[in-house]
């Protein structure tokens, strides 16, 4: 696992050593950038990220991360503002906590969210063997027919989670903007088309074969999987 933030005293002088003596292993970074090339040195399968970033800030850091990857993700900061802990929990966070951190607590945070990650990959193999399009218990990932996992942003997570609960029944655009506007921080309506293409293309791309969401002009959209009998 990775912790980015940029306060040196508290990164190798607290956090790095604490998580180390709870049994993990730890890799300390002070910038965005070095987070991304740690990831590509190195699996990781949790991130601790501040949200007080200089340069990339946390939040949008935690967007990338949520583009590339189905990792767990815990933000901590100093900024005792709620809107601060919507955005970071509307864009992905699985976890935050208010600075000054306790390590035992954030220990117990991250084997905790280690146990709920171990369990959604055992549901994500076993959706593997029903040759179906999945959600994983979370909702955070998409699994393919083959049990490949596709990372979700909050809003494709959204959108799918309305229409696989619909399958063979239309969608309309405005049911769909109206479960966004609920769900995620500063959606834009005028962004649900693109959003939807770039799921489709996502989708197929992880799979290699076609993904069952289409477009119904004057109904909306439909999650149609066909079942050979």
């Amino acid at each position: 696992m990775a912790i980015l933030e940029d306060d040196t005293q508290l990164r190798e002088g607290i956090l790095v050593p604490g998580l180390r003596y709870f049994g993990f292993e730890v890799t300390g970074v002070a910038t965005a950038a070095e987070l991304y090339r740690a990831m590509l040195a190195k699996d990781m399968d949790m991130v601790v990220l501040d949200v007080g970033l200089p340069g990339e800030d946390g939040i949008s850091v935690l967007a990338n991360l949520r583009e590339l990857s189905n990792l767990g993700v815990v933000m901590i900061t100093a900024d005792g503002n709620a809107s601060g802990h919507v955005a970071a929990l509307a864009h992905g966070a699985d976890a935050f906590l208010a600075k000054p951190v306790d390590v035992e607590i954030l220990a117990a945070t991250l084997h905790s969210l280690g146990r709920r990650m171990a369990i959604e990959e055992r549901d994500l193999q076993a959706a593997a063997h029903s040759g179906k399009w999945q959600l994983d218990t979370e909702d955070w990932c998409l699994s393919t027919p083959a049990g490949k996992a596709v990372p979700l942003t909050a809003p494709e997570r959204c959108i799918l989670r309305i229409l696989m609960a619909s399958r063979d029944r239309p969608v309309s655009r405005d049911e769909l903007i109206d479960a966004l506007r609920r769900d995620v921080h500063d959606f834009e309506p005028k962004r649900i088309e693109m959003m939807i293409h770039r799921l489709r293309r996502k989708a197929q791309a992880a799979s290699g074969v076609q993904f069952p969401l289409l477009t119904l002009r004057g109904h909306g959209y439909l999650f149609q999987e066909l079942v050979d009998h």
